[in-house]
């Protein structure tokens, strides 16, 4: 069983709702008392999915994930659920969702100040645009964070330490998982991206993604220099990070952050390595709730 904590107004469609919800396995709902019994005094780990995600994909994605996701017993998983679906077509459509991950990002932060601050600790993760939503509720966040991890982060490489610059100094470790194989990071963020800057923010136009080299230089104290640069070899595509119906393998913990030549880990061509990356970046997450 997965608790989620649900931003969305409708199943399908990216709208915000006027205020979070929680539920076990995306369909029972769960009173703000219970979550805040749940939550307390344990090391809580909000994760969240990406742009182009619907209600039921992202509850599938996050429950699977969340069974490779091997965090000690003291933590507790919590799925977000945001609404990133596009509208229109996904490329135009992502600087209108920008604005939602924002708006959802600052609900999920009140839900967390009314019912989570009795945690031991709060960590978020996030894949692709879902950055912007974690970002945003750290900068909300009456307290701090433990530690943020962002997959694939759809969001500019500079974003820690100028827009999030006071976001990300609430939390005390930040990790980046990021791929140069990213079609989607590679040729849809830097066109999206060139829209959103000039519909809302004006400057700069063409900033490289977080999600492909890492962050950009100098970083801020708090971010792990060890960038974990997904290996060009491992063709790690933005859509790996969570599964999409398959998820296969288990990986000891702690898993090693990878040099630049380091072989795949298991056999691609076999059928039983099916959703291996998935399985991987699980466990990359987890091994930093050690």
């Amino acid at each position: 069983m997965t608790l989620f904590v649900n931003l969305r107004a409708s199943a399908n469609g990216g709208i915000a709702a006027s205020s979070a919800s929680a539920w076990d396995d995306g369909s029972r709902a769960v009173s703000a008392a219970d979550f805040a019994n749940r939550v307390a005094g344990r090391d809580v780990l909000f994760v969240t999915h990406g742009f182009n995600v619907d209600q039921q994909d992202g509850i599938a994605a996050l429950s699977l994930w969340s069974q490779r996701c091997k965090i000690p017993d003291s933590c507790l998983f919590v799925g977000v659920l945001w609404p990133g679906d596009s509208r229109f077509v996904p490329v135009v459509d992502y600087p209108f969702e920008g604005d939602e991950a924002i708006t959802c990002g600052k609900l999920l932060a009140d839900y967390v100040n009314a019912n989570a601050l009795r945690a031991q600790s709060l960590s978020f993760a996030s894949h692709s645009l879902g950055a912007r939503t974690m970002l945003e509720a750290l900068r909300g966040l009456k307290t701090g964070a433990r530690r943020l991890i962002i997959m694939a982060g759809a969001i500019e490489d500079d974003c820690l330490a100028r827009e999030y610059a006071d976001a990300a100094a609430k939390a005390a470790e930040i990790y980046v998982l990021a791929s140069r194989s990213d079609a989607v990071l590679k040729l849809a963020f830097p066109a999206g991206n060139l829209i959103g800057e000039i519909l809302m923010h004006g400057d700069p136009y063409d900033r490289t993604a977080l999600g492909r080299e890492g962050p950009a230089r100098p970083l801020p104290p708090n971010v792990h220099a060890e960038a974990w640069q997904i290996p060009d070899g491992w063709d790690f595509g933005h859509g790996d990070y969570l599964p999409s119906g398959k998820i296969a393998g288990a990986f000891a913990l702690p898993v090693a952050v990878p040099g630049p030549d380091t072989a795949v880990p298991v056999d691609e061509n076999a059928a039983a390595s099916a959703g291996w990356k998935a399985a991987w970046s699980a466990s990359a997450v987890a091994t930093q709730l050690r």
